[in-house]
């Protein structure tokens, strides 16, 4: 069966009520979820890719709702003066979840001149404009939820950000302490952009995952692609990190995301990466 069901604000027991019975919100997504690409903050999806979480029902942001049976008969229906506290609502299609985020640009309440037998003004009712592609949509028989922005689903799922969140204080303390980095020109922890700190994350976990064989190696690949551009200081092995910008591409070469064609031997830098 086919409903339609909102979160409400500000109900902390029960804050899930049924919105509509028996009809669909959304058109039936079928998506590829081989072709998915795994969740990474540094990744640019192209326009016909989406973003996956396996195993969702795993993590603590995955509402207990989705963890046992589902059952719609448990949920009481949503009453007129609630309307306007949705914070978001999802479809139970078939065995599948569509789910929106819900903003108060998205209520719609407007005066317009109807034309008639003679022209009237009309007070429209308040309207709620469903988007035309879903936010996210879950796939409990793969256990596999798909979206395309994190962004939009911080509100639908809590703490679904510390998927791969900014790195702390600490840890940019951390990373920018390392042997090879040499801050100068008074660049420092406090000037690290968001970005960045999101890149020192997944810099942290693969640095810990090389020997330092190979973390040596890393400082002859980087060079070989940034000569130009980032200094190095080959007698205390250390690179000079003046700006975000340097610090950028120290990031991407710890990365790996440089790379020379086979065809014409041109160095390019990889924007996203899909492990094949």
């Amino acid at each position: 069966m086919n409903n339609i069901f909102a979160k409400v604000k500000g109900y902390r027991k029960k804050p899930y009520f049924k919105l509509i019975s028996d009809q669909t919100l959304f058109d039936d997504l079928h998506v590829n979820l081989d072709a998915c690409v795994n969740y990474n903050p540094d990744h640019n999806l192209d326009e016909d890719s989406w973003f996956k979480i396996e195993s969702f029902s795993t993590y603590e942001f995955c509402p207990e709702i989705f963890k046992v049976a589902f059952d719609s008969k448990d949920w009481d229906d949503l009453t007129k003066d609630q309307f306007s506290k949705i914070s978001f609502i999802f479809a139970n299609q078939g065995e599948n979840f569509y789910f929106q985020n819900i903003s108060p640009s998205l209520f719609i309440r407007k005066k317009v001149i109807k034309f008639g037998e003679v022209a009237e003004i009309e007070q429209t009712d308040s309207r709620l404009v469903i988007n035309k592609v879903p936010d996210a949509v879950y796939y409990p028989g793969s256990d596999t939820l798909v979206f395309r922005e994190l962004s939009h689903l911080t509100s639908i799922f809590k703490d679904i950000d510390q998927l791969y969140k900014e790195a702390t204080k600490e840890e940019v303390g951390v990373f920018i302490n390392q042997p090879f980095i040499n801050l100068v020109n008074d660049y420092n922890e406090e000037k690290v952009s968001k970005p960045n700190r999101k890149r020192i994350g997944l810099a942290l976990n693969t640095l810990n995952q090389m020997s330092e064989a190979q973390k040596t190696e890393i400082h002859s690949y980087i060079q070989g692609y940034c000569d130009n551009k980032l200094t190095f200081d080959p007698q205390n092995s250390k690179f000079n990190i003046s700006s975000d910008e340097e610090l950028k591409l120290l990031l991407y070469g710890i990365e790996q995301r440089y790379y020379t064609t086979p065809f014409g031997n041109e160095k390019r830098l990889a924007n996203s990466v899909i492990n094949l």
